[in-house]
């Protein structure tokens, strides 16, 4: 999309951040809790649309936790309980950057874990996920994806800044690496569920990756959120 799509998506996007703001309040005024999380490759245009998505929201109800790979993590405890430490409290949102994902993803691609462990993975996390759901939290799931040339291209163009370092000095896992379409493939056929379902949302373009997930993200609150006001009981007046 050219430079002029882009400008006639400002006003679509400032719209659509005022929605979910108002969407918000009914969500901290009924006390609900709420998962999102924004996977894909690096490169992919998640933190374009986190960026939108925490100018839109109240910041006081709102914590971000970008999940990288921890050697002291992975080798202490269960693996999910980093995750359940960060789970939300009534009327705040978790946002996760990254998430429990990246165990099948790349942790598998990379050769961390192995296949017996993948399956058991995917089960522990449709559980995971499903005890989050029975609790009353609503989870959104916002796969981005990414042709391998268009990573490419932006990869490039963040190494053109002596400030970008990758953590560990890790090398990013490519759109082109058969091991990555294999991984995805066993992703969508395995934790796209019914209480728990993805939203594949195409980065190519980060304007409109942007209205996508942030729309996606409107009409999961619109529909989960109550739109009356709370009904308040107040105290009895003592004489």
């Amino acid at each position: 999309m050219g430079k002029d799509g882009h400008q006639e998506q400002g006003p679509a996007l400032a719209a659509l951040r005022d929605h979910l703001g108002e969407l918000q309040l009914a969500q901290i005024a009924h006390h609900r809790r709420a998962i999102i999380l924004l996977e894909g490759l690096e490169g992919s245009g998640k933190k374009h649309a986190l960026r939108q998505l925490a100018a839109a929201f109240d910041p006081c109800h709102v914590a971000v936790h970008a999940i990288g790979f921890d050697r002291r993590e992975a080798a202490d405890g269960h693996w999910l309980a980093r995750f359940w430490r960060s789970l939300p409290s009534a009327s705040n949102t978790v946002a996760f950057y990254r998430s429990w994902y990246l165990r099948v993803l790349d942790d598998r691609i990379l050769g961390r874990i192995d296949q017996d462990v993948v399956a058991r993975s995917f089960d522990e996390i449709n559980e995971f996920e499903a005890q989050q759901r029975d609790y009353g939290t609503v989870i959104v799931k916002l796969y981005f994806e990414v042709s391998a040339e268009v990573q490419q291209q932006r990869l490039e163009q963040r190494a053109l800044s002596p400030w970008w370092r990758r953590p560990n000095g890790d090398q990013p896992v490519a759109a082109e690496d058969p091991a990555y379409a294999r991984a995805l493939e066993a992703l969508k056929a395995n934790s796209d569920t019914r209480w728990s379902p993805w939203i594949m949302i195409d980065g190519n373009d980060e304007q409109a990756a942007t209205l996508a997930a942030l729309s996606a993200i409107a009409d999961a609150w619109a529909e989960a959120m109550p739109a009356e006001m709370p009904h308040l009981v107040l105290p009895p007046i003592r004489a």
